[in-house]
C-alpha cells in the first residue's frame, strides 16, 4: 500500500514539474510573441516612474497584451529597477521583452522633440522637431536664428528633461562661430576658459547631456578632431610639401573653404601641394578674407583690391607657402584630401558656373576658363 501511494506522489509531482515547466515555456513565449501594437508609437516615461506604473500604461495604450507578464517577464531578466527616463519610440508588433529592452536600456531619447543647434558658415539656426511615429520621421515644429527672438513652442519643450539636445556643425565654421553658439546654448553649463587653436574642432553632429558643460562639449570637439587628424597623417602619401600635422590642418581648412563639391577636394589639394612643391603663391581668396574677419562673422561682399593688395600674414597673394593658422575647421574629408591629393598636374583652377571649377596645367588654358567665367557672370548680372 505504502509503495503505491508513494508511487502516485511521485506521478503527481511530476506531472506538477510538466505543467509548470509547460506553463513556464507559454509564458516565454507569449513574453517574445509579437505584440498588439497596430503603429509605431512615442511612449514618455517620466522621471522617477516605477516599473509597475510604466507596465499598466504600457498596458492601457496597447503597447502589450498584460502588464503582469510585462512584469513577470522584466522581473526574471532583472531588469525592473533598470528603468530609464526619456520618450522612446515603441514599433509596431513590438513584442514584451522588446518593450522591456527599449524602456530599460536607456541612451539617448528615440522619441519626442529635438532642440537642434545648426552651426553654419553664415549663422546658427536653432531648431525644434519631433519625431512622427507614424512615419518614423523628423518634423519640423519651429525656428530661428541665434540672438533672435525664440518662438513660443520651444518653452515647453526646454523644461522637458527627456528632449534631446544637439549641435549639427557644418564643415568650414570658425571657432568664434563655434564659440557664440555654445554661448547662447542655456541647456549648458559654465564657461569656456580654453579656447583651442583655429581648425581643432571637428565638424559633427554632438549630442548634449544635460549638465554638461561648454568647456567639455569643446573638449570633446578637440578630441575628435585630433583623432582624425592622427589617423589621416598616418595614412598620408610620400613626399608632400607638408613638414607637419599643423600645416596638414591649415591645407585642409583651405581646400574645405575652396570647394564643397566632394569629388573635387583631392583634385583642389593637387592644385595646392603642386604651387607648394614649385614655390608659387596659393592665391585662395579665402585666406584673404580671413586675414580681413579673422573668422568673425562673414564678409558679405567682395574682395577689394586694396584688399588683395594689403599684406597680411594670411594674404597667399603676398606670401609664399602657407597661412599661419587655419582659416576654419575643416571636415573629415578635407583633412584626407589634403594628406591623399589626386595625381595632377594642375595649377589653376577657376568657377565654372555649376558650383564646381575648371581646372588648368596652363596660364593660357586658365585664362580660357576665366573668360568662360566672365562671360557666365555677366549673363547672370543681366
Amino acid at each position: 500500500m505504502w509503495r503505491a501511494v508513494a508511487s502516485n506522489g511521485l506521478t503527481l509531482l511530476i506531472v506538477m514539474f510538466l505543467v509548470m515547466g509547460g506553463l513556464g515555456i507559454w509564458a516565454k513565449g507569449q513574453y517574445a510573441a509579437q505584440g498588439p501594437l497596430e503603429a509605431s508609437m512615442c511612449f514618455r516615461v517620466p522621471s522617477g516612474a516605477n516599473f509597475r506604473d510604466t507596465a499598466d500604461r504600457l498596458a492601457k495604450q496597447g503597447a502589450v497584451q498584460s502588464a503582469a507578464f510585462l512584469r513577470i517577464g522584466a522581473r526574471y531578466e532583472e531588469k525592473t529597477t533598470r528603468l530609464k527616463a526619456g520618450s522612446f519610440l515603441i514599433p509596431a508588433g513590438a513584442s514584451m521583452a522588446e518593450v522591456t529592452d527599449i524602456v530599460t536600456r536607456g541612451g539617448a531619447n528615440t522619441c519626442g522633440s529635438e532642440i537642434v543647434y545648426r552651426i553654419g558658415v553664415a549663422s546658427t539656426t536653432v531648431q525644434l522637431r519631433e519625431l512622427d511615429p507614424a512615419t518614423e520621421r523628423l518634423v519640423d515644429i519651429a525656428s530661428y536664428k541665434l540672438g533672435e527672438a525664440r518662438p513660443t513652442e520651444f518653452a515647453p519643450v526646454l523644461e522637458r528633461e527627456d528632449a534631446r539636445h544637439r549641435i549639427a556643425m557644418a564643415e568650414g565654421v570658425t571657432n568664434w562661430q563655434i564659440i557664440e553658439t555654445l554661448k547662447g546654448i542655456e541647456y549648458l553649463r559654465g564657461d569656456i576658459g580654453d579656447v583651442p587653436a583655429e581648425g581643432m574642432m571637428a565638424p559633427y553632429s554632438y549630442e548634449l547631456q544635460r549638465g554638461e558643460t561648454r568647456q567639455d562639449v569643446v573638449n570633446r570637439m578637440v578630441a575628435r578632431q585630433a583623432d582624425i587628424l592622427n589617423a589621416a597623417w598616418d595614412a598620408r602619401v610620400d613626399d608632400l610639401p607638408l613638414a607637419n600635422k599643423s600645416e596638414a590642418l591649415i591645407l585642409a581648412s583651405i581646400i574645405e573653404k575652396e570647394t564643397s563639391v566632394p569629388d573635387e577636394r583631392r583634385i583642389v589639394s593637387s592644385v595646392f601641394v603642386n604651387r607648394l612643391n614649385r614655390g608659387m603663391p596659393l592665391q585662395t581668396d579665402p585666406t584673404v578674407i580671413y586675414g580681413i574677419t579673422r573668422g568673425e562673422g562673414v564678409l558679405g561682399r567682395g574682395l577689394r583690391r586694396s584688399e588683395l593688395d594689403r599684406e597680411t600674414p594670411w594674404n597667399t597673394y603676398k606670401i609664399r607657402g602657407l597661412p599661419p593658422t587655419p582659416i576654419a575647421n575643416p571636415g573629415r574629408a578635407a583633412i584626407e584630401a589634403a594628406l591623399n591629393p589626386e595625381a595632377t598636374d594642375y595649377i589653376f583652377f577657376v568657377a565654372d558656373g555649376t558650383g564646381g571649377h575648371a581646372f588648368a596645367e596652363t596660364l593660357a588654358e586658365h585664362n580660357r576658363n576665366v573668360a568662360a567665367w566672365r562671360k557666365i557672370e555677366a549673363q547672370s548680372n543681366n
